[in-house]
């Protein structure tokens, strides 16, 4: 029944001057997530973006369910309908309407005697000689028609099935159906970042959040081999891999941090042991993300989670660098941020049990408030720091 996708944005739409650019950039997300799936052109043409079929005729019910959870993921993308493209005729439209109610509604008339029902008229294209509310009476009555006026109850505010109908000066668009897409700003219209990221609930939910607001994102996760097995770097490919899933590739950064974690052990205070791990890698991060073009690291931390997360430890630990740090989970509680990770699709793949770094030579009663002082007090104490770093850095593998 449908030749066109259509595809909405809000975000983009109160850009103004730069609004050519975001606009663009979604083009370019929508024809990557869509690329090699089904064979489609996509368009944009003042204001609205849509999707057509490169073959003649409509799309197959095959090919829409394949680009319906792919569209689902763009980001910028507001909402979007499979719609039925017709001339800018009135006779045409109205046909159009009444085949679309024969296929839609017909097999819902064979189990209910009546249902609530509307059409919603848009119309941008001033010169038609129809007026919105023209428009929706005319194919509610014609539809109505075709089935018999009893069956019809006309409800503006809740209806159960409603027609959508847009005018344009090209052509006028029907729809039935709206689908959610994830809203935001299109991946690509900020600069890239770089997420650490581990098998947990919080830094894959950080990085969706941060995809959102228009940044790609590239990936470091910490390992400490062979106190960690393979399974803890295997888990985190697979949620790279899923977070990628979202945006135009990212690359994936495995650093093993097991070298400076056995002389923090050897060397330190125990307490302080955590506090040292996380400024050790936020300094090996940041050298990867400028050597990379990244233009600030995110965390999927949150204020009083854990003992590294209280406000003198997180200052504490953000001081080790001189870049950005985004936390886009900082307010969040925990259940708010479960919650996003199971709409998104991220908590199975997070919720699977392996040890992670954080773990090795944990502390049994970690610091919740370490003065900037006592850390690098702490940190004079390990032989060759800034050599072990740069050792550490040197053998990073890259997943691209």
């Amino acid at each position: 029944m449908y030749n066109s996708i259509i595809c909405r944005y809000h975000e983009i739409a109160t850009k103004g001057n730069n609004r050519n650019m975001f606009e663009r950039c979604l083009v370019e997300n929508i024809r990557h997530l869509l690329d090699g799936r089904a064979p489609c052109r996509v368009h944009r043409v003042r204001g609205r973006v849509w999707v057509e079929p490169k073959h003649e005729g409509d799309f197959t019910g095959e090919e829409l369910e394949t680009i319906k959870p792919r569209l689902a993921k763009v980001f910028g993308l507001e909402s979007f309908s499979p719609a039925a493209r017709v001339a800018v005729d009135m006779d045409a439209i109205r046909a159009k309407a009444v085949e679309l109610a024969r296929e839609v509604l017909a097999p819902v008339f064979a189990e209910k005697e009546s249902i609530s029902f509307r059409v919603r008229a848009r119309r941008s294209f001033k010169k038609f000689p129809f007026r919105s509310q023209e428009i929706e009476i005319d194919l509610v009555t014609s539809i109505a028609k075709e089935f018999g006026d009893d069956r019809f109850r006309i409800d503006l505010k809740h209806a159960e099935y409603t027609l959508g109908v847009e005018i344009r000066d090209e052509f006028a668009l029907l729809y039935w159906d709206e689908y959610r897409a994830p809203g935001g700003l299109p991946v690509g219209s900020n600069p890239r970042v770089l997420t650490l990221l581990s098998g947990g609930i919080d830094s894959p939910v950080a990085a969706w959040m941060i995809m959102k607001r228009g940044c790609p994102t590239d990936f470091i996760t910490f390992h400490s081999s062979p106190y960690t097995p393979p399974e803890t770097t295997d888990k985190v490919r697979g949620i790279a891999e899923f977070l990628n899933g979202w945006q135009i590739h990212g690359k994936l950064h495995l650093c093993n941090l097991a070298p400076l974690q056995k002389l923090i052990r050897d060397n330190c205070t125990e307490r302080f042991r955590t506090v040292l791990y996380r400024r050790a890698m936020l300094r090996i991060s940041e050298q990867v993300a400028r050597s990379t073009g990244c233009r600030a690291l995110v965390t999927g931390e949150a204020v009083g989670q854990v003992a590294s997360q209280t406000l003198v430890n997180m200052n504490t630990i953000n001081r080790a660098i001189d870049m950005l740090v985004l936390r886009p989970l900082v307010g969040a509680d925990k259940l708010e941020t479960i919650r996003i990770a199971e709409m998104i699709g991220s908590y199975d793949l997070s919720n699977t049990q392996v040890p992670d770094s954080c773990t090795v030579f944990a502390p049994s009663s970690p610091a919740t408030a370490t003065p900037e002082p006592v850390a690098e007090a702490e940190e004079r104490k390990i032989p060759d720091y800034p050599a072990v770093l740069e050792k550490i850095i040197a053998d990073i593998e890259t997943i691209a």
